[in-house]
């Protein structure tokens, strides 16, 4: 075993990345910024996958994050020099030659770094025997635990494939501290603070609802995990950085992209309504509590295929008689068609507003997408007749864009595989191979039943105002659905919003909900409910169903919609 940081107790592990297309200076400005013991990177995600899995179709040498390459040729001497391992999801669809290809780097740099990845997760070539369809790809999530052996064997740099966006984090801790496949409550607590720091600064103050209460949102730090023997943890950042670490910023994080109260991966199930939030001093959070169960024994596979070809144009319409001119621009475009394509979706966007001091205050956007398996009928034969439109329809015709071909859209859906039927191999810095064997316990995945509510508060006087006067959110998507996590701080506050804002609430507060399936799921430890929004998104971020095609402003609409709060719980 290969000792990772200076002190047993304790593992500083750092974050550098939450997406591909993140801070490109984040790894040297972590490197340089304080002491750490590993720097992790998060890169991939459901339409990234895509992203990479049309690199690859041009060249089969790619399928990799390119920008991590690039952020190594500047930082590689920098992190042999401290001493900091580099773990990172960045190999994407091709982990063998993202590390070629770092080891070619290495070599023109006059380094040697110990180099090793971690392979298994694409199952593309077996798809139709393990009933996947036929995608562009499908990999499925692992774990952590090629990782482990990766750094037991001393690599300095891990790059994976698709594993959990937490693994990079538990990897690292369980190497340190030696733990074993059933150690559940340490593996549940690493991977919590995993999920806190896999996105980068949105644990420091980024995307944060309560943005204004932070004094120096300018350049938010990169956040750091000091996690713990037992697997607790505390969040921060390096000194002097801007941003913060509150325990709403954690819980903000927390919040995002989850389900219910069990989360599970394919190490550990870990109980999200078991830990705990403190403020522990200025930027410091820690999280305690967490429990752990046996993962379930099936393995979720990352699914992308190429739905079709997709485009849009959106018109401008200005001052009067809005509603007249978008029925008159949709009746012409539709019947000037040569052919209707498969799907043909409008939407109204009413940001006009009366006597107007602007034009643009005085205007509304009508948008058309339309969808269809012949790229024919969505490209000049659609994009070509909203511009013929421009002498011949409502007053003060324009359009937001030219004409243009449209393009391919993704399709994301989530399959499951039995864990045995997932290779996992880690690839060691001497070339050598070792396969990892998939939890030999395992538990079915279970709702959690709803906890015990507090009493309702006694009748009083209430006021209306925005929900999000007193309540905080953050939302996200997963595939097709949306999640939108809800939390307040103080239990007074808890007490009214856990009976107020209900699934029949939400349809009520968001309209765009109303016919949806809706789950809700109570967080008592948080004071919090998540709700799970099926469909929303229609077949995932590339299929752009919706204007906000990742639901990341969808908490916003909802902290913006007017309810009756009692007047003791306002500030």
């Amino acid at each position: 075993m290969s000792n990772l940081a200076a002190d047993p107790e304790v593992i500083r592990i750092g974050n550098c990345s939450g997406f591909y297309g993140d801070r490109f200076g984040a790894m040297r400005e972590m490197l340089e910024g304080g002491e750490l013991d590993v720097l992790t990177g998060d890169y991939l995600a459901e339409l990234t996958m895509l992203i990479l899995g049309r690199d690859r179709m041009k060249d089969p040498e790619l399928g990799y994050a390119k920008t991590f390459v690039r952020q190594l040729e500047e930082c590689m001497g920098l992190a042999l020099d401290r001493g900091v391992r580099i773990v990172a999801n960045a190999g994407g669809l091709n982990p063998a030659g993202l590390a070629r290809r770092i080891a070619e780097l290495a070599e023109k740099l006059g380094v040697a770094p110990k180099i090793a990845h971690v392979s298994g997760d694409d199952l593309l070539a077996r798809a139709g025997e393990l009933g996947l369809g036929a995608p562009l790809t499908a990999n499925a999530y692992l774990g952590a635990w090629g990782i482990v052996e990766a750094l037991d064997a001393g690599a300095d740099i891990v790059v994976t494939g698709r594993v959990t966006d937490a693994s990079v984090v538990v990897g690292p801790a369980a190497a340190h501290f030696s733990w074993g496949r059933s150690d559940y409550d340490a593996l549940a607590g690493a991977v919590v603070a995993g999920h806190v720091i896999e996105c980068g600064t949105q644990a420091t103050g980024g995307n944060f609802a309560f943005f204004t209460e932070i004094a120096d949102l300018g350049r938010p730090g990169f956040p750091i995990a000091e996690v713990r023997r037992d697997g607790s943890s505390v969040i921060t950042k390096h000194a002097g950085t801007g941003g913060a670490v509150t325990v709403d910023t954690v819980r903000a994080q927390l919040m995002y992209e989850i389900q219910g109260a069990r989360y599970a991966g394919p190490d550990v199930t870990s109980r999200l309504d078991s830990i705990r939030l403190s403020q522990q001093g200025p930027d410091r959070v820690l999280i305690d509590g967490a429990v752990g169960e046996a993962p379930p024994p099936r393995i979720k596979v990352s699914l992308n295929t190429i739905g079709g070809f997709r485009n849009e144009m959106a018109f401008i319409l200005t001052g009067l008689d809005i509603e007249a001119k978008a029925e008159l621009a949709r009746n012409q475009l539709e019947s000037w068609l040569p052919v209707r394509p498969a799907e043909l979706d409008w939407t109204l966007a009413r940001l006009d507003r009366a006597d107007a001091e602007t034009e643009e205050q005085a205007s509304a956007l009508l948008r058309c997408v339309v969808r269809d398996p012949d790229p024919n009928k969505v490209g000049r034969a659609f994009s070509s007749v909203a511009v013929e439109l421009a002498l011949a329809s409502y007053p003060g015709f324009s359009l937001t864009a030219p004409p243009g071909n449209g393009g391919p859209y993704g399709v994301f859906t989530p399959g499951y595989v039995d864990a045995k039927e997932v290779p996992h191999i880690a690839v060691l810095p001497d070339g050598s191979e070792v396969s990892i064997e998939p939890s030999a316990e395992t538990l079915d995945l279970e709702e959690v039943p709803e906890p015990a509510l507090p009493q309702s508060l006694p009748p009083s006087a209430t006021t209306r105002a925005p929900l999000g006067t007193i309540a905080l959110a953050r939302s996200g998507d997963k595939g097709g659905n949306a999640n939108i996590g809800v939390w307040v701080r103080t239990d007074d506050q808890f007490a009214w919003l856990v009976h107020a804002l209900t699934a029949d609430q939400l349809r009520v507060l968001l309209p765009e909900t109303a016919a949806l399936p809706i789950t809700r799921h109570v967080l008592p430890n948080l004071r919090a409910v998540n709700f799970i929004v099926e469909g929303l998104l229609g077949e995932g971020v590339a299929y752009q169903a919706r204007f906000d095609p990742q639901a990341k402003g969808l908490g916003e609409w909802l902290r913006a919609r007017h309810i009756d709060i009692p007047v003791e719980l306002l500030p």
